[in-house]
Protein backbone atom coordinates (compact mmCIF):
# COMPACT_ATOMS: atom_id res chain seq x y z
CA UNK A 1 0.00 0.00 0.00
CA UNK A 2 1.36 3.68 -0.69
CA UNK A 3 2.48 5.54 2.43
CA UNK A 4 0.39 8.25 1.99
CA UNK A 5 -2.92 6.35 2.15
CA UNK A 6 -3.76 6.25 6.04
CA UNK A 7 -5.67 4.38 8.20
CA UNK A 8 -7.68 4.30 11.24
CA UNK A 9 -4.16 3.73 13.41
CA UNK A 10 -2.89 7.05 11.40
CA UNK A 11 -5.65 8.91 13.76
CA UNK A 12 -4.44 7.86 16.89
CA UNK A 13 -1.92 10.41 17.45
CA UNK A 14 -3.65 13.08 14.64
CA UNK A 15 -2.81 16.65 14.94
CA UNK A 16 -3.07 19.30 12.54
CA UNK A 17 -3.39 22.64 13.15
CA UNK A 18 -5.01 23.85 9.80
CA UNK A 19 -8.38 22.41 8.83
CA UNK A 20 -7.92 18.17 7.23
CA UNK A 21 -10.51 16.93 4.59
CA UNK A 22 -10.02 13.23 3.46
CA UNK A 23 -12.04 10.88 0.70
CA UNK A 24 -12.45 7.66 2.37
CA UNK A 25 -13.13 4.13 0.52
CA UNK A 26 -11.71 0.70 -0.11
CA UNK A 27 -10.15 0.02 -1.92
CA UNK A 28 -8.52 3.95 -2.07
CA UNK A 29 -5.11 3.48 -3.14
CA UNK A 30 -6.28 4.51 -7.07
CA UNK A 31 -7.73 7.83 -6.06
CA UNK A 32 -6.08 11.23 -7.18
CA UNK A 33 -8.75 13.13 -5.14
CA UNK A 34 -5.87 14.58 -2.39
CA UNK A 35 -3.83 15.60 -5.64
CA UNK A 36 -6.99 17.55 -7.45
CA UNK A 37 -8.21 18.65 -3.98
CA UNK A 38 -4.72 19.89 -2.90
CA UNK A 39 -4.12 21.71 -6.00
CA UNK A 40 -7.17 24.09 -5.92
CA UNK A 41 -7.04 25.06 -2.18
CA UNK A 42 -3.28 26.24 -2.61
CA UNK A 43 -4.79 28.16 -5.97
CA UNK A 44 -7.57 29.45 -3.33
CA UNK A 45 -5.55 30.22 -0.70
CA UNK A 46 -3.60 33.01 -2.92
CA UNK A 47 -6.43 35.29 -2.28
CA UNK A 48 -7.93 33.36 0.89
CA UNK A 49 -4.80 32.64 3.54
CA UNK A 50 -6.73 31.10 5.52
CA UNK A 51 -6.95 27.76 3.39
CA UNK A 52 -3.51 27.33 3.08
CA UNK A 53 -3.30 25.46 5.78
CA UNK A 54 -6.00 23.19 4.48
CA UNK A 55 -4.97 19.82 3.17
CA UNK A 56 -6.90 16.60 1.75
CA UNK A 57 -6.07 13.13 2.82
CA UNK A 58 -6.86 9.89 1.62
CA UNK A 59 -8.16 6.69 4.27
CA UNK A 60 -8.64 2.87 3.31
CA UNK A 61 -11.09 2.00 5.17
CA UNK A 62 -13.30 -1.19 5.35
CA UNK A 63 -17.01 -1.55 5.38
CA UNK A 64 -17.48 -2.51 8.55
CA UNK A 65 -15.17 0.03 10.20
CA UNK A 66 -17.10 3.24 8.46
CA UNK A 67 -19.11 3.75 11.87
CA UNK A 68 -15.58 3.98 13.82
CA UNK A 69 -13.87 6.04 11.16
CA UNK A 70 -16.65 8.81 10.64
CA UNK A 71 -17.42 8.88 14.49
CA UNK A 72 -13.42 9.26 15.19
CA UNK A 73 -12.98 11.93 11.93
CA UNK A 74 -15.46 14.10 13.76
CA UNK A 75 -13.87 14.08 16.96
CA UNK A 76 -10.49 14.47 15.38
CA UNK A 77 -11.96 17.80 13.60
CA UNK A 78 -12.00 17.15 9.93
CA UNK A 79 -13.88 19.63 8.26
CA UNK A 80 -15.35 17.67 5.30
CA UNK A 81 -15.01 13.99 3.74
CA UNK A 82 -15.85 12.61 0.22
CA UNK A 83 -17.09 8.84 0.00
CA UNK A 84 -16.01 6.79 -2.61
CA UNK A 85 -17.00 2.55 -2.82
CA UNK A 86 -18.02 0.97 -1.21
CA UNK A 87 -19.20 3.17 1.52
CA UNK A 88 -21.80 5.78 0.16
CA UNK A 89 -25.21 4.05 0.86
CA UNK A 90 -23.49 2.49 4.03
CA UNK A 91 -23.01 5.99 5.49
CA UNK A 92 -26.60 7.20 5.26
CA UNK A 93 -26.95 5.43 8.89
CA UNK A 94 -24.02 7.26 10.39
CA UNK A 95 -24.55 11.15 9.51
CA UNK A 96 -27.17 13.56 11.63
CA UNK A 97 -28.77 14.87 8.60
CA UNK A 98 -28.94 15.16 5.09
CA UNK A 99 -29.23 17.62 2.65
CA UNK A 100 -32.76 17.93 1.20
CA UNK A 101 -31.30 17.55 -2.51
CA UNK A 102 -29.30 14.41 -1.54
CA UNK A 103 -32.42 12.97 -0.24
CA UNK A 104 -33.91 10.60 -3.20
CA UNK A 105 -30.08 9.47 -4.25
CA UNK A 106 -30.37 7.25 -1.09
CA UNK A 107 -26.57 7.60 -0.84
CA UNK A 108 -24.06 10.57 0.25
CA UNK A 109 -20.60 11.10 -1.10
CA UNK A 110 -19.56 14.09 0.81
CA UNK A 111 -19.98 15.09 4.39
CA UNK A 112 -19.41 18.15 6.06
CA UNK A 113 -18.37 18.82 9.75
CA UNK A 114 -21.35 20.32 11.40
CA UNK A 115 -21.04 20.00 15.44
CA UNK A 116 -23.80 17.71 16.21
CA UNK A 117 -22.45 15.29 13.49
CA UNK A 118 -22.01 14.78 9.60
CA UNK A 119 -24.44 16.57 7.32
CA UNK A 120 -24.67 14.26 4.16
CA UNK A 121 -24.24 15.41 0.17
CA UNK A 122 -24.25 14.10 -2.69
CA UNK A 123 -22.43 15.44 -5.82
CA UNK A 124 -22.10 12.36 -8.32
CA UNK A 125 -25.32 13.68 -10.06
CA UNK A 126 -23.72 16.81 -10.57
CA UNK A 127 -20.76 15.98 -11.78
CA UNK A 128 -22.06 13.24 -14.03
CA UNK A 129 -24.35 15.38 -15.68
CA UNK A 130 -21.66 18.28 -15.89
CA UNK A 131 -18.82 15.47 -17.00
CA UNK A 132 -21.10 14.11 -20.07
CA UNK A 133 -22.03 17.33 -21.01
CA UNK A 134 -17.81 18.10 -20.99
CA UNK A 135 -16.67 15.11 -22.82
CA UNK A 136 -19.68 13.55 -24.92
CA UNK A 137 -21.44 16.94 -25.59
CA UNK A 138 -24.28 15.46 -24.79
CA UNK A 139 -27.17 16.03 -22.19
CA UNK A 140 -29.14 13.59 -19.95
CA UNK A 141 -32.62 15.33 -20.87
CA UNK A 142 -34.18 13.79 -23.44
CA UNK A 143 -31.86 11.46 -23.54
CA UNK A 144 -32.71 7.54 -23.81
CA UNK A 145 -30.51 6.13 -20.59
CA UNK A 146 -29.08 2.80 -20.03
CA UNK A 147 -27.79 2.60 -16.55
CA UNK A 148 -25.25 -0.30 -15.72
CA UNK A 149 -25.40 -0.57 -11.90
CA UNK A 150 -27.96 -0.13 -8.76
CA UNK A 151 -25.09 0.80 -6.14
CA UNK A 152 -24.31 3.48 -4.63
CA UNK A 153 -22.94 5.97 -7.80
CA UNK A 154 -25.86 4.48 -9.85
CA UNK A 155 -28.81 5.62 -7.54
CA UNK A 156 -26.59 9.70 -8.04
CA UNK A 157 -26.90 9.07 -11.69
CA UNK A 158 -30.67 7.26 -11.90
CA UNK A 159 -32.23 10.75 -9.96
CA UNK A 160 -30.15 12.93 -11.68
CA UNK A 161 -31.30 11.49 -14.96
CA UNK A 162 -35.14 11.25 -14.11
CA UNK A 163 -34.53 14.60 -12.45
CA UNK A 164 -33.80 16.30 -15.49
CA UNK A 165 -36.10 15.08 -17.71
CA UNK A 166 -34.12 11.45 -19.81
CA UNK A 167 -36.88 10.34 -22.12
CA UNK A 168 -36.16 6.83 -20.44
CA UNK A 169 -34.04 4.86 -17.71
CA UNK A 170 -33.09 1.05 -18.15
CA UNK A 171 -31.23 0.02 -14.96
CA UNK A 172 -29.12 -3.61 -15.46
CA UNK A 173 -27.72 -4.91 -12.77
CA UNK A 174 -26.27 -8.50 -11.85
CA UNK A 175 -28.99 -9.19 -8.97
CA UNK A 176 -32.26 -8.44 -8.24
CA UNK A 177 -32.44 -7.14 -4.86
CA UNK A 178 -30.99 -4.09 -5.14
CA UNK A 179 -32.27 -3.20 -8.71
CA UNK A 180 -35.52 -4.04 -7.08
CA UNK A 181 -34.81 -0.93 -4.60
CA UNK A 182 -33.42 1.50 -6.90
CA UNK A 183 -36.16 0.85 -9.41
CA UNK A 184 -38.62 1.50 -6.35
CA UNK A 185 -36.77 4.60 -5.89
CA UNK A 186 -36.40 6.38 -9.36
CA UNK A 187 -40.19 5.36 -9.85
CA UNK A 188 -41.44 7.74 -6.69
CA UNK A 189 -39.47 10.33 -8.22
CA UNK A 190 -39.49 10.01 -12.33
CA UNK A 191 -42.67 10.95 -13.04
CA UNK A 192 -43.85 10.28 -17.01
CA UNK A 193 -40.41 9.06 -17.68
CA UNK A 194 -39.95 5.38 -18.88
CA UNK A 195 -38.19 3.25 -16.44
CA UNK A 196 -37.65 -0.35 -16.70
CA UNK A 197 -34.96 -3.15 -15.04
CA UNK A 198 -33.03 -5.79 -16.39
CA UNK A 199 -30.92 -8.65 -13.88
CA UNK A 200 -28.47 -9.05 -16.35
CA UNK A 201 -27.72 -12.39 -15.22
CA UNK A 202 -31.12 -13.42 -16.31
CA UNK A 203 -30.97 -12.57 -20.06
CA UNK A 204 -28.95 -10.38 -22.28
CA UNK A 205 -30.21 -7.12 -21.88
CA UNK A 206 -32.04 -5.20 -24.49
CA UNK A 207 -31.29 -1.67 -25.11
CA UNK A 208 -32.61 0.85 -27.52
CA UNK A 209 -30.46 1.64 -30.28
CA UNK A 210 -28.91 5.17 -29.56
CA UNK A 211 -28.74 4.99 -26.26
CA UNK A 212 -26.21 6.60 -23.51
CA UNK A 213 -24.80 3.78 -21.88
CA UNK A 214 -23.40 4.42 -18.77
CA UNK A 215 -21.63 2.54 -16.45
CA UNK A 216 -22.04 3.26 -12.46
CA UNK A 217 -20.83 -0.39 -11.53
CA UNK A 218 -17.15 -0.99 -9.84
CA UNK A 219 -16.55 -3.42 -13.15
CA UNK A 220 -13.39 -2.62 -14.70
CA UNK A 221 -11.32 -1.17 -11.63
CA UNK A 222 -9.03 -4.28 -11.85
CA UNK A 223 -7.42 -5.38 -15.31
CA UNK A 224 -9.39 -8.94 -14.79
CA UNK A 225 -12.85 -7.45 -14.58
CA UNK A 226 -15.10 -8.56 -17.39
CA UNK A 227 -17.24 -5.97 -19.13
CA UNK A 228 -20.42 -5.19 -17.46
CA UNK A 229 -22.29 -4.84 -20.58
CA UNK A 230 -20.86 -6.47 -24.03
CA UNK A 231 -21.63 -3.80 -26.05
CA UNK A 232 -21.61 -6.46 -29.46
CA UNK A 233 -24.37 -7.87 -28.47
CA UNK A 234 -27.08 -5.15 -28.30
CA UNK A 235 -27.72 -2.39 -30.12
CA UNK A 236 -25.60 0.09 -30.92
CA UNK A 237 -25.39 3.13 -28.13
CA UNK A 238 -24.98 6.60 -29.15
CA UNK A 239 -22.27 6.96 -26.41
CA UNK A 240 -20.40 5.37 -23.42
CA UNK A 241 -19.83 7.24 -20.00
CA UNK A 242 -17.63 4.97 -18.04
CA UNK A 243 -17.53 6.43 -14.08
CA UNK A 244 -13.83 4.65 -13.67
CA UNK A 245 -11.55 6.94 -14.50
CA UNK A 246 -8.25 5.12 -13.04
CA UNK A 247 -7.72 2.92 -15.15
CA UNK A 248 -8.74 4.93 -18.31
CA UNK A 249 -9.39 2.57 -20.63
CA UNK A 250 -11.66 -0.12 -18.96
CA UNK A 251 -12.31 -3.20 -21.00
CA UNK A 252 -15.88 -1.51 -21.70
CA UNK A 253 -14.03 1.42 -22.84
CA UNK A 254 -12.14 0.06 -25.24
CA UNK A 255 -14.86 -1.95 -26.51
CA UNK A 256 -16.56 0.95 -27.63
CA UNK A 257 -13.17 2.45 -28.98
CA UNK A 258 -13.28 -1.12 -31.00
CA UNK A 259 -16.47 -0.56 -32.78
CA UNK A 260 -16.52 3.06 -32.81
CA UNK A 261 -18.46 4.18 -30.20
CA UNK A 262 -17.97 7.43 -28.92
CA UNK A 263 -16.98 7.08 -24.95
CA UNK A 264 -15.08 8.71 -21.97
CA UNK A 265 -14.07 7.50 -18.93
CA UNK A 266 -15.00 9.15 -15.59
CA UNK A 267 -12.43 11.40 -15.15
CA UNK A 268 -14.77 14.72 -15.73
CA UNK A 269 -17.08 13.36 -13.48
CA UNK A 270 -14.96 12.83 -10.74
CA UNK A 271 -13.26 16.95 -10.84
CA UNK A 272 -16.86 17.95 -11.37
CA UNK A 273 -18.15 16.13 -8.59
CA UNK A 274 -15.30 17.21 -6.48
CA UNK A 275 -15.55 20.85 -7.12
CA UNK A 276 -18.87 20.85 -5.99
CA UNK A 277 -17.70 18.94 -2.91
CA UNK A 278 -14.81 22.23 -1.99
CA UNK A 279 -17.54 24.50 -2.88
CA UNK A 280 -19.37 22.90 -0.30
CA UNK A 281 -16.67 22.80 2.57
CA UNK A 282 -15.25 25.95 1.17
CA UNK A 283 -17.88 28.23 -0.89
CA UNK A 284 -15.51 28.40 -3.68
CA UNK A 285 -17.49 28.36 -6.83
CA UNK A 286 -17.72 24.88 -8.50
CA UNK A 287 -17.16 26.24 -11.85
CA UNK A 288 -13.81 27.88 -10.62
CA UNK A 289 -12.16 25.48 -9.42
CA UNK A 290 -12.93 22.98 -12.19
CA UNK A 291 -10.26 23.71 -14.24
CA UNK A 292 -8.11 23.36 -11.48
CA UNK A 293 -9.01 20.03 -10.33
CA UNK A 294 -8.98 18.44 -14.32
CA UNK A 295 -5.36 20.07 -14.75
CA UNK A 296 -4.19 18.37 -11.46
CA UNK A 297 -5.85 15.08 -12.12
CA UNK A 298 -4.50 14.97 -15.57
CA UNK A 299 -1.24 15.10 -13.99
CA UNK A 300 -1.87 12.61 -11.44
CA UNK A 301 -2.78 10.23 -13.85
CA UNK A 302 0.42 11.23 -16.38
Amino acid sequence: MSPDVLTLQNLEAWSRAGASLAVLGHPIEHSISPAMHNAALRHLAATRPELGSWQYFRFDVEPASLPEALERLHQKGFRGLNLTVPHKILALDCVASIDEAARPCGAVNTLLWQERGWRGFNTDGYGLAAGIRDTLHCELAGAKIVLLGAGGAARGAAVECVQRGCASLTIINRSRESLDALLALVRSIGGAVAIRGVVAAEMTPEITAGALVINATSAGLRSTDAMPLNLAQVNRPAAVFDMIYNPPRTALLREADRLGIPAANGLSMLVHQGAKALEIWTAAPAHVTAPLMDAAARAALR
